[in-house]
């Protein structure tokens, strides 16, 4: 399932080069414990083993950034029956996520200058398991949303780290490492939807659905731990910390609201999917644990496009034609839902997994549109935290709108028109060029 070697060399030389007279931005700090940068030559077999733990470390975090949400998403009928929650709570409840990492995204960068990416991931992890056992420990709606917040603000904090740890240990290979993470999403998404019900079942309450995921992020914790808990000095500036004043700020850009409305656009259907789809084809006919299948076959069937998309995305030309092809496949399925949802199941699925790819290829774009650690950080905080405040609508509207008319013609129109952005923000952000060289994005810089 990897890309050739060919694949990757091609990927490599599609870069853009600095030209020479560009100053870079200094990178942020990096705990030399967590793993040297895969760019450093010939490495040691220490060197070796530090960059096969920090993958490793990559790939089990991404493995828990959407399970506490899609299992929510397959069990939200007896949730709601269980707190009691009426159906606005219910649409709070899935827009959560997305408050989360827009909110505590925001904050990542300034945390980065403070403290080791091995810290705040282990931190993370941690974070995100307790507030996992802690919300089904609970009979109040609102304690839940509050404990959900909690769980997610661990996930809002990995979502940004992790573009910028594939950037600094993986240069020449950032393609296929995102393409490896976002497989590792992908599968842990899939895992989640498609066992919470059952979980549940055999366990006899929605609590053990819900809960059982801590254990995951349990596991994430460890290989993060050990660094996490040496005592490091903190780089000056002059050592490759962070810089005093000149600091990257991409809302200033074009290219930081390009992609920040991008990957809002494609994250607002996103989670519109994981918080409502299984709901849609329970509606359309399927029983609760089949509507479950079918929302994680979206996910299962996205693994190889997971895979592919950010070797697809580092190609000389294909990134427009990509952006094209994922929102085609997008707006079909929403079209075979609204009028076809129980006989073309299995289609509308496939072709929603298609569409889904403009979130792997998104995250290595961002590597892509950065020279430096530190531009590719303030990048994907504000491509992130702005896209998900804008991703926080998806959920919200679509309940609202299915509450209002009961049915799923208007809300399906809504990620329509949706789709429509998504494509023009896509063309826009498609254009190669570097954050750094943008009017206006490195503000307070000195000479």
């Amino acid at each position: 399932m990897t890309p050739p070697p060919t694949a990757l060399a091609e990927a490599t030389a599609a870069r853009v080069e600095p030209p020479p007279t560009t100053t870079a931005v200094p990178a942020p700090a990096i705990d030399a414990a967590a793993g040297p940068p895969a760019a450093e030559g010939s490495p040691s077999g220490s060197a070796v083993r530090g960059g096969l733990l920090v993958l490793a470390g990559i790939l089990l975090v991404a493995l828990n950034l959407r399970t506490a949400v899609t299992s929510l998403g397959a069990l939200l009928d007896e949730v709601r029956a269980g707190l009691g929650a009426s159906g606005a709570m219910a649409g709070l409840i899935t827009t959560m996520p997305a408050i989360a990492f827009s909110v505590l995204g925001a904050t990542t960068p300034w945390l980065v200058r403070r403290f080791s990416p091995a810290r705040l991931l282990a931190v993370a992890m941690a974070v995100l398991a307790g507030g996992q056992v802690l919300r089904v420990l609970t009979g109040n709606p609102y304690v839940f949303v509050a404990l959900t917040a909690v769980a997610l603000a661990g996930v809002a904090v990995a979502n940004i780290l992790l573009p910028m740890l594939v950037k600094q240990y993986f240069p020449n290979r950032a393609g296929l490492v995102t393409g490896a993470y976002s497989m590792s999403l992908t599968i842990g998404t899939t895992v989640a939807a498609a066992a919470a019900v059952p979980v549940a079942h055999a366990f006899g309450s929605w609590r053990f659905g819900l809960g059982a995921w801590a254990l995951l992020a349990a596991v994430a914790l460890l290989p993060w731990l050990p660094a996490a808990l040496r005592r490091t000095r903190r780089p000056s500036a002059a050592e490759g910390g962070p810089a005093r004043g000149g600091r990257i700020r991409p809302g200033r850009t074009r290219l930081g609201w390009a992609m920040a409305l991008y990957f809002g656009v494609q994250s607002l259907g996103g989670y519109a999917a994981m918080g409502w789809l299984a709901q849609m084809f329970r509606d359309a006919g399927y029983s609760a644990q089949n509507a479950g299948l079918l929302l994680a076959l979206v996910t299962a069937f996205g693994i190889p496009v997971a895979l592919v998309m950010p070797s697809v995305a580092t190609r000389a030309g294909a990134l427009r034609p990509a952006i094209v092809l994922l929102s085609t496949a997008m707006a079909v399925a929403y079209l075979g839902l609204a009028f076809l949802p129980y006989e073309g199941a299995l289609l509308w699925v496939a072709l929603l997994a298609i569409g889904h790819g403009a979130f792997p290829l998104v995250l290595v774009t961002i590597g892509l549109r950065a020279r430096t650690a530190e531009g590719t950080v303030a990048l994907s905080a504000f491509a992130q935290s702005t896209g998900y405040a804008i991703a926080a609508l998806g959920p919200l509207l679509v309940g609202m709108l299915y509450a209002a008319t009961g049915g799923w013609h208007l809300p399906i129109g809504l990620l329509l028109a949706a789709v429509v952005v998504q494509t023009l923000a896509g063309l826009a952000m498609a254009r190669p060029r570097y954050l750094e060289d943008e009017p206006g994005a490195v503000a307070g810089a000195s000479g």
